[in-house]
């Protein structure tokens, strides 16, 4: 066996051709590789790339779309709320408007009631006065007619007149 292992080991010598062909074969190999493994591979991880590249400049996209709409529904807001505030600011204005004519025509139509009043009162008045005035003078006629008809005393006289004037009273 070791005389074996010599013969081999002594046919085992440097061959210049065995690793030339290796050397090819290698080269070959590596050719092969390169155009059915290497390419496509290298060719779905740029389309990969291409698609992960995409993905991030949608999502940016989106991002700054979202930013936008999320600035354009707070100015809205924004206006919306301003636009509330004036509503309720001109219904107060025309809330204190209508206050103010309701308390002015409230107390144009007092004035006009109570002038109304006093004017009634003067006619009242006057109406008294006039009648007290025909009472007077009815009166007047009937003591004088009275006195006429009679001769009369003091006494009788001043009967007559109270007993006259007690029945204007009474007459009232």
């Amino acid at each position: 066996m070791l005389a074996n292992a010599f013969v081999l080991g002594a046919s085992a010598g440097f061959n210049g051709g065995d690793i030339l062909f290796q050397l090819i074969m290698f080269i070959i190999l590596l050719a092969l590789i390169k155009k059915f493994a290497w390419g496509p591979l290298m060719g779905m991880m740029q389309q990969r790339e291409d698609h992960i590249a995409s993905e991030i400049e949608a999502a940016e996209k989106s991002r700054i779309e979202a930013n936008k709409l999320l600035e354009e529904t707070r100015a809205e807001l924004k206006a919306s709320r301003q636009e509330a505030q004036g509503i309720i600011e001109n219904a107060k204005k025309i809330g204190d408007n209508q206050k103010t004519e309701i308390i002015a025509a409230a107390r144009a139509e007092a004035e006009r009631l109570k002038e109304s009043a006093k004017m009634e009162i003067e006619q009242q008045t006057e109406q008294a006065m006039a009648a007290l005035r025909e009472q007077v003078a009815s009166l007047s006629v009937l003591i004088a007619s009275k006195v006429i008809e009679k001769d009369l005393s003091a006494a009788d006289q001043e009967k007559l007149i109270n007993e006259y004037i007690q029945e204007a009273g009474e007459e009232r």
